[in-house]
């Protein structure tokens, strides 16, 4: 957070200050994901306080979402930002009507775009980073605990989430070489009884651990595990307030990336065409609080394989499952 917070007043104090004094303008498009919508607020709200003027459009539907974006375009939002997969078609369309607009998508890689319009910026996550960091955490649990296997519940075969259990099983591995890893998925980032039978069932097959990567429907594989007396591991936000059967949780620090993404445009140095990546060097992603049941050890060895990634010392981490 910190280095979060050092980079943005770098990149402030860069500006000219009649840049500075300027009230650029930031426009959000939410959708579907409360999760990513939630926290892309978050960072609205944090380049609001660098002085930026923000807007927030609420898409209430897959087909209202190209009408949302153009709302902003034609508004000359200095940046609009799209949240999540559900809106790929949409950003596509809006900013290749709207060529001389900017525009910003979570989670989209640009090139899987139809047009792949010159005035979209992609903003990604490295998300086997936190994966890896929850996943050495899982199989410090399982190995101490003679666990058997550690699983995880996907809503999709999509990259993020992909990203995230492909993280998730080398860190494991990388802990307890001996642990099984197991991986399923849902189909639904909704309906948490789909979630909940996936996580019960890999935890008849021992998984002592389950990390949900899923949404929405995840919240299945938590109430799985409170049943069953397992860890659970949420995703993306921290959803260890949820009791203390949630070990931690990979973070996914979409307020970050969009602040970033705003300040980088008011201060012209986002370039349209291309993906910026966040990892755990610009606190983009993470792990959140330890349940009170993690013993210090645990939580010490985590910590020092965060340090290791800071510094460039733990590579391979996949991004794809086998």
């Amino acid at each position: 957070m910190l280095a979060a917070a050092v980079a943005t007043a770098a990149l402030l104090a860069s500006l000219p200050a009649a840049a500075r004094t300027a009230r650029f303008s930031a426009c959000l498009v939410t959708g579907a994901d409360a999760s990513a919508d939630h926290l892309a607020y978050l960072g609205l709200l944090q380049a609001e306080r660098h002085g930026i003027a923000g807007q927030v459009v609420r898409s209430t539907s897959p087909a209202d979402d190209v009408a949302s974006l153009r709302s902003c375009a034609r508004r000359h939002a200095g940046l609009t930002i799209a949240v999540g997969l559900p809106m790929a078609d949409a950003t596509d369309a809006a900013a290749t009507a709207f060529p001389d607009e900017e525009f910003a998508i979570v989670d989209v890689d640009i090139a899987t775009l139809t047009h792949r319009p010159s005035n979209v910026v992609g903003l990604l996550f490295r998300e086997q980073q936190a994966g890896y960091l929850v996943g050495y955490a899982a199989g410090l649990w399982a190995k101490a605990h003679h666990g058997k296997a550690v699983g995880s519940i996907g809503g999709m075969q999509i990259p993020p989430v992909d990203g995230y259990i492909a993280g998730y099983q080398f860190g494991a591995k990388r802990a307890d070489p001996s642990v099984t890893v197991l991986n399923d998925y849902a189909e639904d980032f909704v309906t948490e009884k789909a979630c909940r039978q996936k996580a019960l069932a890999q935890i008849a097959r021992g998984s002592v651990v389950e990390f949900q990567v899923a949404g929405r429907c995840g919240l299945g594989v938590l109430a799985a595990a409170r049943e069953k007396n397992v860890f659970a591991i949420g995703v993306d936000s921290d959803q260890g307030r949820l009791g203390p059967w949630v070990m931690t949780s990979a973070l996914k620090r979409v307020d970050v990336a969009v602040a970033d993404a705003i300040l980088r445009a008011r201060a012209g140095t986002l370039d349209g065409g291309t993906n910026v990546e966040y990892g755990v060097g610009a606190d983009g992603v993470g792990y959140g609080a330890w349940s009170p049941r993690v013993p210090p050890s645990i939580r010490a060895a985590v910590a020092r394989q965060y340090r290791l990634l800071r510094a460039g010392r733990i590579t391979g981490i996949p991004t794809t499952l086998k």
